[in-house]
């Protein structure tokens, strides 16, 4: 038994995915060589994650870009967690289309919620990035500014985990479960250190 969803729900989703791989395309420069300081930098910076390994080899390429600047270093870290999560809300939806869940509605059900929370996280940390890059001021307008970053960044965190917590109850599907959860994971650990690194630079801002 194979299990569909209505052919309009994918056609307006593929068509709003693709514009979002474009957006995330844009959102993430070309990494450029990098420079001992610099890198030293993000690896410090890192630190304050709870995946440093991950943080530092997903950003080193980076650090031309970033310069030593814990703003464009947690602008570049959602960037590539914006990238991240647009090819898993697109991995999930060919699933959706393609698979054939051995004739299980739970699974369906698993992978077409995981499906809608991705979806919603993409747009959460789409929005964060967006105000990434129209920050200015300082003190407790900058403060504000960032506090809506950290909600948006949490929120999508929270829905990349909801993804995974789905499937708790599924019993072994022949690899979809395993497939989705571990891919689901990846990106929940680039958001978290995104999140740490956007909390520690809105920590160091100073305040009157």
């Amino acid at each position: 038994m194979k299990i569909q969803l209505p052919s309009t729900f994918f056609f307006f989703m593929s068509t709003t995915i693709l514009a979002l791989i474009t957006a995330a395309a844009v959102a993430v420069a070309n990494p450029s060589p990098p420079t001992s300081g610099d890198t030293d930098f993000i690896r410090t910076s890192c630190r304050t994650t709870l995946y440093p390994q991950l943080c530092y080899t997903s950003l080193s390429s980076y650090s031309n870009a970033v310069q030593q600047d814990p703003g464009r270093l947690a602008r570049v870290a959602i960037g590539v967690t914006l990238s991240k999560a647009t090819h898993m809300a697109k991995y999930v939806s060919n699933i959706s289309r393609n698979a054939d869940y051995d004739g299980s509605p739970r699974v369906a059900a698993a992978v077409h919620d995981c499906f809608s929370v991705f979806g919603d996280a993409v747009d959460e940390i789409r929005g964060s990035l967006r105000q990434m890059r129209r920050l200015g001021g300082s003190g407790e307008s900058l403060r504000f500014q960032l506090s809506n970053v950290q909600t948006w960044m949490s929120a999508a965190l929270t829905n990349e985990e909801t993804c995974t917590d789905g499937f708790e109850d599924v019993a072994d599907d022949g690899g979809v479960k395993a497939e989705v959860c571990d891919r689901a994971v990846k990106v929940k650990e680039v958001t978290s250190n995104a999140l740490a690194l956007v909390n520690s630079f809105a920590n160091a801002i100073q305040t009157p």
